[in-house]
């Protein structure tokens, strides 16, 4: 089974282009977050709300629970030798080389190719292309359902949806569908009850720090 920062980083891959349609700001973040909402999802990492155990709002890593993906397992091991954070901070640490081993991934799968090229032969250019696109129609005809259709999506479908509004990218997604009931539906799915009672707060508050993430991000890199 993929991941759902691997699916996340197909579709904000244009396949023809094969750049993102995403900034360079947001793609890291969110790919970093998809990671950090998968690691919630399964117990692994879990917000303290009291401050029973760390400092209120950091997580609690719970090594013996992290998925057996070298991904996650690695996320997680970084998180655990790491002093306790809150997930704003989480997803900044974890963005260090993900992108990179993601694509290296999804290449290996068959699914992308790698092109380099050089710009006035000096500056490396790089770009993923699709190759084979059966998966992520799978993931697009799911998306599609509860986005365009307004079908019930599953958990998976739901959280992949969650990242996608994080960065305001379920619209870019289906350029063909009205972009306002796009972003207006993401939304409502993203708030929606689909990760249930038992995770819900560590759900709210990976999307929370997504955004928080991006947002300052994005001022860094207009100030710099």
């Amino acid at each position: 089974m993929t991941l759902l920062a691997e699916d996340l980083l197909l579709l904000l891959l244009d396949d023809e282009s094969g750049k993102p349609i995403v900034d360079g700001t947001r793609l890291p973040r969110v790919l970093a977050g998809a990671v950090l909402l998968e690691l919630a999802l399964a117990g692994a990492v879990t917000p303290d709300v009291d401050g029973s155990v760390v400092r209120k709002g950091r997580l609690v890593v719970r090594p013996d629970s992290a998925p057996d993906d070298s991904v996650l397992a690695d996320a997680t091991r970084r998180l655990a030798d790491a002093k306790p954070m809150k997930p704003t901070s989480a997803i900044e640490k974890l963005t260090k080389g993900l992108q990179d081993t993601l694509i290296d991934r999804i290449v290996d799968r068959g699914w992308l190719r790698e092109d380099r090229g050089r710009i006035l032969g000096l500056f490396t250019t790089r770009r993923w292309p699709a190759v084979d696109e059966s998966h992520e129609r799978h993931v697009r005809a799911e998306l599609r359902a509860a986005l365009v259709d307004g079908l019930t999506p599953s958990p998976r479908t739901a959280a992949l949806i969650s990242m996608l509004s994080a960065v305001s990218a379920a619209s870019k997604v289906f350029p063909d569908a009205d972009k306002r009931a796009v972003n207006k539906r993401a939304k409502e799915i993203a708030e929606g009850e689909w990760a249930g009672a038992a995770v819900r707060q560590a759900v709210e508050a990976v999307n929370t720090a997504m955004i928080a993430a991006v947002t300052a991000g994005a001022v860094a890199a207009s100030s710099g």
